[in-house]
């Protein structure tokens, strides 16, 4: 039986589902039309996607995770967005 949780952050919000396959982590990013132009929504796409590259081994294999990118995520310092990506893989027991 897989269980999840929603984390909401000032960068991204975050669905996270934790499932029985070993298969993973799996990770993907929607970003709808409304948040700007294909440049600024692959910008802040590129930026949460790095800071969580960064830090994937700390994530157990078996969590899927779906990030939400936000506006603020183009005006925050890198270190900021790296920050809330910690927090949420200590809180899925990374």
């Amino acid at each position: 039986m897989a269980k999840g949780f929603r984390v909401s952050g000032a960068c991204f919000s975050a669905v996270c589902l934790e499932t029985e396959q070993e298969e993973g982590p799996r990770i993907g990013f929607a970003v709808p039309r409304g948040l700007g132009t294909a440049v600024l929504r692959n910008r802040m796409r590129r930026r949460v996607r790095e800071a969580a590259r960064r830090r994937l081994d700390q994530l157990s294999a078996r969590w899927e995770i779906v990030f939400q990118p936000r506006r603020a995520s183009l005006r925050a310092p890198f270190e900021e967005i790296e920050g809330e990506m910690e927090r949420l893989f200590r809180r899925c027991g990374g």
